[in-house]
């Protein structure tokens, strides 16, 4: 009888265990799907709020080319009233002159660039009229895409008459909803129906290329150095302590000793990818050089000692066997690092990249911004209309991070060695 008790206590530990691991795999499994569901309810709130920033209004006109050219100059003001004269014979009710004004406001201030160069290359021998899309002002593009119906746009700020008015281009087919290459194609701008995100994202890409050449080298020589040739005493633990807190420092920081060396004591040009690119490789060669040095642990001791046995020097070993070995991980280390600086903004905001910038840089010297800083700076915006903006380009920034991770761990299966 006493046998069958204690028997009967292992049966019901036995089962007290089973039951807390099935507990426990329960709620690992639903904490797993309420993440996951977390995830795609704020990507696919994302993707529905920046839907609009990938459209844009335009209204068909027909644009008088005589009017257009009229002048030694095609300077904009040609231009400009001759899209408004286009729009004034779609009304010819209108005729006050605050009517006319609140009725050329549902053109973008920008759209006589938009067609400058059209009209200039037209010979004299063409068509007098030219049917072309014309950029809509931010207004009347966010009431047409706020609803299928009257009862469900919104009015933004367009009075009555405006609304009236853009019901009828809707009637009468004139309003077009077209791919937005100008978020594309253009840097920021005043005006949201103009602004782009091409400035940013150059931008972007000129400070990770000046922080690679920087910190991935650097992180490299650093961390072989550590690892395989540096002697084990209390200056190098020092180092490698003082290696790990740096990889945890706030990124401002970095930001303000950018501030203080590249800018206040070395004088470097304010609000450029250059700046950017030292502040952003100072933040990353700590993770490169963990990284490098975790790889370099990875690989296994007997391909040290064998290529040692067979006379190669530490310098030999390290360059030729232990490195290569090691190179997958370390790229993908390096990748996730720059992942990480790509989406970094509190240290490009110290160091001024938060200008307005227009003009698309073409070198690490130019003014330049971020794509994160233009995002930051598109939120802060009073204008509606730049949410979507802001929207689209979270967006594109997350396609560029899950790109950068994506190739990460395609670099190192492809380029992994088997040993």
């Amino acid at each position: 009888m006493a046998n069958l008790s204690y028997i009967d206590k292992i049966k019901h530990g036995l089962g007290r265990r089973y039951y807390k691991e099935k507990l426990f795999k329960l709620v690992a499994m639903l904490t797993t799907l309420f993440g996951i569901a977390l995830l795609v309810v704020i990507i696919g709130g994302l993707i529905y709020q920046a839907r609009n920033a990938f459209q844009q209004t335009y209204i068909a006109l027909d644009i008088n080319i005589a009017a257009a050219k009229d002048g030694e100059t095609h300077s904009s003001m040609y231009y400009r009233n001759a899209i408004k004269d286009a729009l004034y014979q779609l009304f010819p009710d209108v005729q006050s002159r605050g009517d006319k004004l609140s009725l050329g406001k549902l053109i973008s201030n920008g759209a006589q660039y938009e067609i400058s160069e059209i009209i200039k290359n037209i010979s004299p021998t063409d068509s007098q009229t030219i049917s072309l899309d014309i950029l809509a002002d931010d207004e009347l593009d966010g009431y047409i895409k706020s609803g299928d119906s009257p009862a469900e746009r919104r009015t933004f700020r367009l009075n009555e008459k405006q609304v009236e008015w853009a019901e009828q281009l809707l009637a009468d087919d004139k309003i077009k909803l077209k791919f937005n290459t100008n978020f594309f194609t253009n840097g920021d701008s005043r005006d949201p129906e103009r602004a782009g995100i091409l400035g940013a994202i150059v931008g972007s890409f000129y400070a990770l290329l000046v922080a690679f050449l920087i910190s991935f080298p650097l992180g490299i020589a650093t961390a072989i150095y550590l690892e395989e040739f540096a002697p084990k005493n209390r200056y190098t633990d020092f180092i490698e302590i003082n290696i790990n807190n740096l990889a945890a420092v706030p990124s401002i920081i970095f930001g303000l000793l950018g501030l203080v060396i590249f800018l206040n004591f070395f004088n470097l040009p304010r609000s450029t990818p250059l700046v950017g690119g030292f502040v952003l490789s100072l933040m990353t060669l700590p993770t490169i050089i963990i990284a490098t040095r975790a790889a370099l642990k990875s690989v296994p001791p007997s391909i040290r000692e064998g290529a040692l046995a067979l006379g190669a020097s530490n310098m030999q070993t390290t360059m030729h066997h232990v490195l290569p070995l090691a190179m997958p991980s370390i790229l993908t280390g390096s990748i996730i690092g720059m992942a990480q600086a790509l989406g970094e903004t509190a240290p490009l905001l110290v160091i001024g990249m938060m200008a307005f910038i227009v003009d698309v840089p073409s070198a690490i010297t130019d003014p330049a911004t971020a794509l994160p800083v233009q995002i930051y700076l598109w939120a802060d915006s009073p204008e509606r209309a730049f949410v979507d903006r802001t929207a689209g380009a979270i967006v594109v920034l997350l396609l560029f991070l899950i790109a950068m991770n994506l190739f990460a761990v395609w670099a190192r299966k492809v380029l992994e060695i088997k040993y």
